[in-house]
């Protein structure tokens, strides 16, 4: 008998084939993954900017009126960067905003968040029964 091996090398995968999308063994589509919860500084970053673009003003302009960088105030923008409270009361300021008034605006984003997905039927705690203000105390 002959143990001659052959001139093919034999490839074995380190991960599994994923699995084709569609049903699975059971015939049922497995539930699509939640969407992912805001951050709260994607939510400032959007107010931020739609501010800022409402006033047609230019990230120059209001980097230099809040005297930070003109790149960090983009990052602010677009979420990347978590800022502290000293900035963005100086990034509001900028914009003739409040600190409160800029934190308005991001919460009013979240309620509305929060309500297109109770409207999807995918939160039904007891919290989003309740009042979705925001309660500022002089």
């Amino acid at each position: 008998m002959s143990t001659q091996a052959p001139n093919e090398a034999r490839v074995i995968p380190l991960r599994p084939h994923a699995a084709p999308p569609g049903p699975g063994r059971s015939g049922h589509t497995p539930p699509a993954p939640a969407p992912r919860e805001p951050l709260w500084r994607d939510l400032v970053g959007d107010a931020l900017r739609r501010e800022r673009l409402a006033q047609e003003r230019t990230l120059k302009d209001v980097a230099e009126t809040a005297r930070i960088s003109m790149p960090y105030l983009s990052e602010l923008e677009r979420g990347r960067k978590e800022a502290s409270s000293e900035v963005l009361a100086a990034a509001a300021k900028a914009l003739g905003l409040g600190l409160g008034d800029l934190l308005s605006l991001a919460q009013e984003e979240l309620v509305r968040h929060s309500l297109g997905r109770t409207a999807q039927g995918r939160t039904s705690s007891p919290s989003s029964a309740r009042s979705n203000g925001l309660c500022l105390a002089a």
